[in-house]
């Protein structure tokens, strides 16, 4: 359950400069939260203070505070995942793998036939939840989607 925690919050709490999980979150008056280091490194390299997100320019340059909660959010996840035991739906031999994942890849729970794609149980939220993925045909895992 934790690491459905830490997936389903991955994008809000990773930084968007250094792909990582956020070290000494900042929030900047646009709301979007930086790495205070990377922030600081990107803002030393440009003439202007913006948003690399959005774009948005800051006629002064704001003061960068750390986000306290968000911080402490992110210690708690990582620490619940940590303490949790290790997933153990990894693709052995003889199962398909999810498409998706990254590094050790899980075993896929269905197989799309409109993207002709295989999906772990994190990856295959979005047939569920987005409108026009509803509408795919899923199937039971496929190794020759052809």
């Amino acid at each position: 359950m934790a690491e459905a925690q830490l997936c389903g919050l991955q994008d809000e709490i990773t930084c968007s400069l250094c792909l990582d999980t956020l070290t000494d979150p900042v929030t900047i008056p646009c709301g979007h939260n930086f790495c205070l280091k990377c922030l600081t490194d990107c803002w030393e390299k440009s003439q202007e203070s913006s948003c690399p997100q959005c774009r948005h320019t800051f006629t002064t340059k704001p003061e960068l505070n750390r986000n306290t909660l968000l911080n402490e959010v992110i210690k708690k996840l990582k620490k619940t995942t940590l303490s949790s035991p290790p997933p153990q739906n990894y693709a052995g031999p003889g199962d398909v793998e999810c498409d998706f994942c990254t590094g050790k890849k899980f075993r896929a729970v269905k197989s799309c036939l409109t993207c002709m794609a295989s999906y772990c149980q994190t990856h295959l939220q979005p047939h569920y939840e987005v409108a026009t993925l509803k509408h795919h045909k899923l199937a039971d895992p496929d190794r020759n989607l052809k």
